[in-house]
Protein backbone atom coordinates (compact mmCIF):
# COMPACT_ATOMS: atom_id res chain seq x y z
CA UNK A 1 0.00 0.00 0.00
CA UNK A 2 1.54 3.69 -1.10
CA UNK A 3 0.41 6.29 1.34
CA UNK A 4 0.28 9.82 0.47
CA UNK A 5 0.62 12.84 3.16
CA UNK A 6 -0.45 16.27 2.12
CA UNK A 7 0.77 19.16 3.82
CA UNK A 8 1.13 22.81 3.16
CA UNK A 9 4.75 23.68 5.02
CA UNK A 10 7.62 21.30 5.33
CA UNK A 11 10.73 21.55 6.81
CA UNK A 12 13.46 23.53 7.94
CA UNK A 13 10.30 25.45 9.33
CA UNK A 14 9.22 23.11 12.67
CA UNK A 15 5.73 23.40 13.95
CA UNK A 16 3.24 20.74 15.32
CA UNK A 17 1.77 19.53 12.49
CA UNK A 18 4.95 19.13 10.86
CA UNK A 19 6.51 17.04 13.59
CA UNK A 20 3.04 15.06 13.69
CA UNK A 21 3.27 14.12 9.50
CA UNK A 22 7.02 13.40 10.44
CA UNK A 23 5.93 11.34 12.84
CA UNK A 24 3.06 9.21 10.71
CA UNK A 25 5.80 8.89 7.76
CA UNK A 26 8.49 7.87 9.79
CA UNK A 27 6.46 4.97 11.32
CA UNK A 28 4.09 4.31 8.25
CA UNK A 29 7.44 3.29 6.48
CA UNK A 30 7.93 0.13 8.52
CA UNK A 31 4.12 -1.01 6.66
CA UNK A 32 3.94 0.46 3.36
CA UNK A 33 5.03 3.03 0.89
CA UNK A 34 5.32 7.07 2.37
CA UNK A 35 5.24 10.01 0.56
CA UNK A 36 4.80 13.34 1.74
CA UNK A 37 3.88 15.96 -1.02
CA UNK A 38 4.60 19.84 0.69
CA UNK A 39 6.04 22.92 -0.96
CA UNK A 40 9.28 24.36 -0.93
CA UNK A 41 10.29 26.51 1.65
CA UNK A 42 12.93 29.05 2.83
CA UNK A 43 16.03 27.91 3.10
CA UNK A 44 15.26 24.21 2.14
CA UNK A 45 17.77 21.52 1.32
CA UNK A 46 17.44 18.29 -1.22
CA UNK A 47 20.02 16.46 0.40
CA UNK A 48 18.27 17.14 3.80
CA UNK A 49 15.22 15.35 2.41
CA UNK A 50 17.21 12.85 0.40
CA UNK A 51 18.19 11.55 4.10
CA UNK A 52 14.96 11.24 5.12
CA UNK A 53 13.25 7.37 5.19
CA UNK A 54 10.44 8.30 3.38
CA UNK A 55 10.05 9.89 0.03
CA UNK A 56 9.36 13.56 -0.32
CA UNK A 57 8.16 15.46 -3.12
CA UNK A 58 7.79 19.29 -3.35
CA UNK A 59 5.88 21.84 -4.72
CA UNK A 60 6.87 25.88 -6.29
CA UNK A 61 5.94 28.02 -3.28
CA UNK A 62 5.38 31.96 -3.01
CA UNK A 63 6.89 34.18 -0.15
CA UNK A 64 4.08 35.46 2.27
CA UNK A 65 5.69 38.83 3.42
CA UNK A 66 5.69 39.63 7.40
CA UNK A 67 5.55 35.69 8.31
CA UNK A 68 7.06 32.33 9.12
CA UNK A 69 5.35 30.56 6.13
CA UNK A 70 5.10 30.41 2.39
CA UNK A 71 1.97 30.01 -0.05
CA UNK A 72 2.63 26.87 -1.71
CA UNK A 73 1.64 26.72 -5.39
CA UNK A 74 1.34 23.35 -6.57
CA UNK A 75 -1.28 24.12 -9.75
CA UNK A 76 1.41 26.03 -11.21
CA UNK A 77 4.12 23.34 -10.85
CA UNK A 78 3.65 20.61 -13.60
CA UNK A 79 6.78 18.70 -12.18
CA UNK A 80 5.04 18.52 -8.95
CA UNK A 81 1.60 17.30 -10.36
CA UNK A 82 3.65 14.95 -12.78
CA UNK A 83 5.19 13.35 -9.53
CA UNK A 84 1.86 13.49 -8.10
CA UNK A 85 0.40 11.18 -11.07
CA UNK A 86 3.23 9.37 -11.15
CA UNK A 87 2.99 8.33 -7.29
CA UNK A 88 0.31 5.17 -7.10
CA UNK A 89 -0.67 6.28 -3.77
CA UNK A 90 -4.03 4.28 -2.93
CA UNK A 91 -4.97 7.05 -0.65
CA UNK A 92 -4.78 10.18 0.62
CA UNK A 93 -4.17 11.52 4.13
CA UNK A 94 -4.06 15.78 4.37
CA UNK A 95 -3.03 17.62 7.09
CA UNK A 96 -4.22 21.30 5.85
CA UNK A 97 -6.81 22.50 3.97
CA UNK A 98 -5.09 25.04 1.89
CA UNK A 99 -3.18 24.51 -1.88
CA UNK A 100 -1.76 21.23 -1.16
CA UNK A 101 -3.99 19.90 0.96
CA UNK A 102 -6.64 20.66 -2.08
CA UNK A 103 -4.42 19.20 -4.05
CA UNK A 104 -4.68 15.62 -2.53
CA UNK A 105 -8.33 16.07 -1.76
CA UNK A 106 -9.30 16.66 -5.72
CA UNK A 107 -7.14 13.67 -7.04
CA UNK A 108 -8.03 11.19 -4.26
CA UNK A 109 -11.57 12.32 -5.98
CA UNK A 110 -10.59 12.02 -9.28
CA UNK A 111 -9.52 9.27 -8.41
CA UNK A 112 -11.76 7.33 -6.56
CA UNK A 113 -9.76 7.02 -3.36
CA UNK A 114 -10.04 6.75 0.64
CA UNK A 115 -9.38 10.51 1.41
CA UNK A 116 -8.82 10.82 5.06
CA UNK A 117 -8.28 14.34 7.11
CA UNK A 118 -6.44 15.43 10.63
CA UNK A 119 -7.96 18.18 12.05
CA UNK A 120 -5.00 20.14 14.12
CA UNK A 121 -5.84 23.84 14.12
CA UNK A 122 -8.50 26.31 15.10
CA UNK A 123 -8.97 27.75 11.69
CA UNK A 124 -10.95 30.48 12.68
CA UNK A 125 -8.96 32.08 14.83
CA UNK A 126 -5.87 32.03 11.86
CA UNK A 127 -8.60 34.52 9.87
CA UNK A 128 -10.17 36.75 12.33
CA UNK A 129 -6.87 38.98 12.21
CA UNK A 130 -6.41 39.50 8.94
CA UNK A 131 -9.79 38.87 8.06
CA UNK A 132 -11.65 41.31 10.07
CA UNK A 133 -14.91 41.90 7.13
CA UNK A 134 -16.80 39.53 8.44
CA UNK A 135 -18.12 38.09 5.00
CA UNK A 136 -14.59 37.62 4.38
CA UNK A 137 -14.07 35.52 7.44
CA UNK A 138 -16.96 33.74 6.40
CA UNK A 139 -16.16 33.11 3.04
CA UNK A 140 -12.37 31.86 4.58
CA UNK A 141 -14.07 29.11 6.64
CA UNK A 142 -16.29 28.32 3.98
CA UNK A 143 -13.65 27.07 1.64
CA UNK A 144 -11.81 25.55 3.69
CA UNK A 145 -14.77 23.65 5.29
CA UNK A 146 -15.62 22.61 1.65
CA UNK A 147 -12.43 20.95 1.82
CA UNK A 148 -13.08 18.52 5.13
CA UNK A 149 -16.48 18.42 4.44
CA UNK A 150 -15.13 16.19 0.75
CA UNK A 151 -13.49 13.76 2.70
CA UNK A 152 -14.29 10.30 3.64
CA UNK A 153 -13.52 10.48 7.21
CA UNK A 154 -11.70 14.11 9.83
CA UNK A 155 -9.59 12.80 12.54
CA UNK A 156 -9.77 15.20 15.31
CA UNK A 157 -7.03 15.17 18.18
CA UNK A 158 -9.22 15.87 20.51
CA UNK A 159 -12.63 15.58 21.82
CA UNK A 160 -12.63 19.89 21.93
CA UNK A 161 -11.71 20.46 18.32
CA UNK A 162 -13.95 17.55 17.22
CA UNK A 163 -16.74 19.59 19.38
CA UNK A 164 -15.73 22.40 18.03
CA UNK A 165 -15.71 21.75 14.09
CA UNK A 166 -18.76 19.90 14.48
CA UNK A 167 -21.12 22.71 15.96
CA UNK A 168 -19.03 25.81 15.45
CA UNK A 169 -17.48 25.18 11.90
CA UNK A 170 -19.97 22.91 9.79
CA UNK A 171 -18.05 19.57 9.92
CA UNK A 172 -20.38 17.10 7.97
CA UNK A 173 -18.06 14.53 7.17
CA UNK A 174 -18.15 11.53 9.57
CA UNK A 175 -15.34 12.26 12.39
CA UNK A 176 -13.59 10.33 15.21
CA UNK A 177 -10.89 11.61 17.94
CA UNK A 178 -7.07 10.12 16.83
CA UNK A 179 -4.96 11.75 20.11
CA UNK A 180 -1.61 13.15 19.10
CA UNK A 181 1.45 11.33 20.76
CA UNK A 182 6.05 11.39 21.21
CA UNK A 183 8.66 10.16 20.16
CA UNK A 184 10.22 11.56 23.73
CA UNK A 185 11.22 8.48 26.74
CA UNK A 186 11.44 9.67 30.02
CA UNK A 187 14.73 10.48 31.29
CA UNK A 188 17.06 7.26 32.88
CA UNK A 189 18.42 9.60 35.12
CA UNK A 190 16.94 12.79 36.07
CA UNK A 191 19.52 14.20 38.17
CA UNK A 192 21.76 13.83 35.31
CA UNK A 193 19.47 15.65 32.98
CA UNK A 194 19.01 19.09 35.34
CA UNK A 195 22.97 19.13 35.85
CA UNK A 196 23.51 19.18 31.91
CA UNK A 197 20.42 22.20 31.70
CA UNK A 198 21.87 24.14 34.84
CA UNK A 199 25.25 23.47 33.04
CA UNK A 200 24.06 24.56 30.24
CA UNK A 201 22.01 27.74 30.63
CA UNK A 202 23.94 28.73 33.83
CA UNK A 203 20.62 28.02 36.44
CA UNK A 204 21.57 27.22 40.07
CA UNK A 205 20.42 23.58 41.13
CA UNK A 206 18.61 24.75 43.89
CA UNK A 207 16.47 27.18 41.31
CA UNK A 208 12.36 26.51 39.91
CA UNK A 209 12.57 26.15 36.62
CA UNK A 210 9.60 27.01 34.42
CA UNK A 211 9.18 26.06 30.35
CA UNK A 212 8.05 26.93 27.08
CA UNK A 213 8.73 25.36 24.04
CA UNK A 214 7.16 26.23 20.67
CA UNK A 215 7.21 29.29 17.88
CA UNK A 216 8.27 32.44 19.83
CA UNK A 217 5.00 33.91 18.34
CA UNK A 218 2.22 36.05 20.78
CA UNK A 219 -0.61 34.32 18.91
CA UNK A 220 1.05 31.52 22.02
CA UNK A 221 -0.19 34.30 24.44
CA UNK A 222 3.20 33.94 26.04
CA UNK A 223 3.27 37.77 27.16
CA UNK A 224 0.55 36.50 29.29
CA UNK A 225 2.87 34.11 31.04
CA UNK A 226 5.90 36.91 31.25
CA UNK A 227 3.30 39.13 32.88
CA UNK A 228 2.09 36.97 35.28
CA UNK A 229 5.35 35.85 36.48
CA UNK A 230 6.29 39.28 36.65
CA UNK A 231 3.21 39.17 38.84
CA UNK A 232 4.32 36.35 40.89
CA UNK A 233 7.87 37.60 41.81
CA UNK A 234 6.10 40.67 43.20
CA UNK A 235 3.87 37.86 45.25
CA UNK A 236 7.24 36.50 46.90
CA UNK A 237 8.00 34.24 44.20
CA UNK A 238 12.20 33.83 44.47
CA UNK A 239 14.93 31.91 42.73
CA UNK A 240 13.06 31.00 39.51
CA UNK A 241 13.70 30.80 36.13
CA UNK A 242 11.68 30.64 32.96
CA UNK A 243 13.33 28.68 29.93
CA UNK A 244 11.63 29.92 26.31
CA UNK A 245 13.15 27.09 24.28
CA UNK A 246 12.12 27.74 20.40
CA UNK A 247 12.47 30.72 17.27
CA UNK A 248 9.66 32.87 16.12
CA UNK A 249 8.76 36.40 14.79
CA UNK A 250 7.96 37.95 17.71
CA UNK A 251 11.44 37.23 20.03
CA UNK A 252 12.54 41.18 19.94
CA UNK A 253 9.18 41.74 21.27
CA UNK A 254 9.54 39.07 23.97
CA UNK A 255 12.85 40.38 25.17
CA UNK A 256 11.63 43.59 25.03
CA UNK A 257 8.43 42.82 27.59
CA UNK A 258 10.85 40.65 29.71
CA UNK A 259 12.76 43.87 30.23
CA UNK A 260 10.07 45.88 31.16
CA UNK A 261 8.73 43.36 33.82
CA UNK A 262 11.71 43.18 35.43
CA UNK A 263 12.60 40.08 34.55
CA UNK A 264 15.70 40.10 32.59
CA UNK A 265 17.72 37.83 35.06
CA UNK A 266 15.01 35.13 35.41
CA UNK A 267 13.89 34.57 31.79
CA UNK A 268 16.66 32.70 29.65
CA UNK A 269 16.12 32.62 25.98
CA UNK A 270 17.05 29.38 24.40
CA UNK A 271 16.47 29.57 20.69
CA UNK A 272 15.84 26.39 18.77
CA UNK A 273 17.15 23.23 19.95
CA UNK A 274 16.14 20.51 17.86
CA UNK A 275 18.26 17.37 19.62
CA UNK A 276 15.60 15.27 21.30
CA UNK A 277 18.20 14.26 24.11
CA UNK A 278 18.40 18.18 25.36
CA UNK A 279 14.58 18.43 25.06
CA UNK A 280 13.89 15.99 27.53
CA UNK A 281 16.41 17.01 29.59
CA UNK A 282 14.55 19.90 29.67
CA UNK A 283 11.10 18.88 30.28
CA UNK A 284 12.82 16.82 32.66
CA UNK A 285 14.40 19.68 34.66
CA UNK A 286 11.39 22.07 34.42
CA UNK A 287 8.75 21.70 37.26
CA UNK A 288 6.30 23.30 35.22
CA UNK A 289 5.40 23.59 31.57
CA UNK A 290 3.56 26.83 30.92
CA UNK A 291 1.20 26.78 28.28
CA UNK A 292 -1.83 29.70 28.20
CA UNK A 293 -1.84 29.65 25.20
CA UNK A 294 -5.74 29.90 23.51
CA UNK A 295 -4.70 29.18 19.89
CA UNK A 296 -3.17 25.50 19.53
CA UNK A 297 -5.50 22.56 19.12
CA UNK A 298 -3.67 19.57 20.50
CA UNK A 299 0.04 20.49 20.69
CA UNK A 300 2.58 18.20 21.44
CA UNK A 301 4.76 19.66 23.38
CA UNK A 302 2.40 19.13 26.78
CA UNK A 303 2.80 15.30 25.38
CA UNK A 304 6.47 15.39 25.75
CA UNK A 305 6.56 17.54 28.51
CA UNK A 306 3.72 14.79 30.52
CA UNK A 307 6.64 12.18 29.17
CA UNK A 308 8.90 12.93 32.04
CA UNK A 309 6.51 14.19 34.33
CA UNK A 310 6.16 17.61 34.62
CA UNK A 311 2.20 18.88 34.32
CA UNK A 312 1.02 21.68 32.15
CA UNK A 313 -0.79 24.82 33.64
CA UNK A 314 -3.70 25.98 30.92
CA UNK A 315 -6.21 28.58 31.04
CA UNK A 316 -9.85 27.82 30.73
CA UNK A 317 -11.20 28.03 27.33
CA UNK A 318 -8.08 26.20 26.04
CA UNK A 319 -8.64 23.09 23.10
CA UNK A 320 -5.49 21.91 23.44
CA UNK A 321 -6.03 21.18 27.74
CA UNK A 322 -9.91 18.67 26.61
CA UNK A 323 -7.25 16.04 27.45
CA UNK A 324 -6.84 16.94 30.98
CA UNK A 325 -8.48 17.00 33.99
CA UNK A 326 -7.63 19.55 36.74
CA UNK A 327 -6.21 18.72 39.38
CA UNK A 328 -5.85 15.18 38.59
CA UNK A 329 -3.06 15.21 35.50
CA UNK A 330 -2.30 18.90 34.97
CA UNK A 331 -3.48 22.35 36.36
CA UNK A 332 -6.07 24.69 34.43
CA UNK A 333 -6.53 28.40 35.60
CA UNK A 334 -9.20 31.14 34.63
CA UNK A 335 -7.11 33.54 31.70
CA UNK A 336 -6.34 36.21 34.72
CA UNK A 337 -2.50 37.37 35.27
CA UNK A 338 -3.17 37.58 38.52
CA UNK A 339 -5.04 34.17 39.47
CA UNK A 340 -2.08 32.12 37.39
CA UNK A 341 0.72 33.50 39.28
CA UNK A 342 -1.16 33.08 42.57
CA UNK A 343 -1.81 29.42 41.19
CA UNK A 344 2.12 28.94 40.36
CA UNK A 345 2.77 29.71 43.98
CA UNK A 346 0.22 27.51 45.43
CA UNK A 347 1.23 24.76 42.79
CA UNK A 348 4.64 25.27 44.74
CA UNK A 349 3.83 25.18 48.04
CA UNK A 350 1.79 21.89 47.78
CA UNK A 351 4.84 19.07 46.73
CA UNK A 352 2.55 16.07 47.99
CA UNK A 353 0.09 17.23 45.54
CA UNK A 354 2.42 18.10 43.10
CA UNK A 355 3.85 14.83 42.81
CA UNK A 356 0.55 12.93 43.11
CA UNK A 357 -0.05 15.29 39.36
CA UNK A 358 3.22 14.83 38.07
CA UNK A 359 2.96 11.06 38.25
CA UNK A 360 -0.86 10.79 36.65
CA UNK A 361 0.01 13.27 33.63
CA UNK A 362 2.75 10.92 32.32
CA UNK A 363 0.70 7.96 33.24
CA UNK A 364 -2.81 9.41 31.68
CA UNK A 365 -0.96 12.03 28.85
CA UNK A 366 2.11 10.56 27.62
CA UNK A 367 1.51 8.60 24.21
CA UNK A 368 3.88 7.27 22.23
CA UNK A 369 3.81 7.46 18.09
CA UNK A 370 4.31 3.51 17.89
CA UNK A 371 1.47 2.77 19.02
CA UNK A 372 -0.76 5.67 17.48
CA UNK A 373 0.62 4.83 13.97
CA UNK A 374 0.10 1.49 14.65
CA UNK A 375 -3.84 1.93 14.88
CA UNK A 376 -3.24 4.27 11.89
CA UNK A 377 -2.30 1.89 9.40
CA UNK A 378 -5.03 -0.55 10.44
CA UNK A 379 -7.20 2.57 9.75
CA UNK A 380 -5.85 2.69 6.34
CA UNK A 381 -6.02 -0.08 5.72
CA UNK A 382 -9.79 -0.67 6.60
CA UNK A 383 -10.34 2.16 4.38
CA UNK A 384 -8.96 0.94 1.52
CA UNK A 385 -10.08 -2.56 1.35
CA UNK A 386 -13.52 -0.70 1.92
Amino acid sequence: MKIGLFIDTWYPMVDGVIKVVDNYARRLVQYCDVVVFCPETRGFNKEDDARLPYKVFRCASLPLIKSDYDIPAPSLDPRFEAQLILSGIDLVHIHSPFTVGLQGVLYGKVHRLPVVATLHSQYKQDFEKPLKFKPALNMAMSTIMRVFNACDECWAVNAGIRDLYLHEYGLTAPCKVRLNATDHRPVANPAEAARIVNETYGIPADATVFLFVGRINFIKNIDFTVRALAKAKAMGLKNFRMLFVGRGQDEDKLTELVREQGLAEEVVMCGLISGKDMLENLYARAKLFLFPSLYDANSLVQIEAACQGTPTVFLEGARTAATVTPGVNGYVCPPDEDRYARMIIDILSDPEGYGRISAAARNDLYLNWDDVVRDVYKNYCALVND
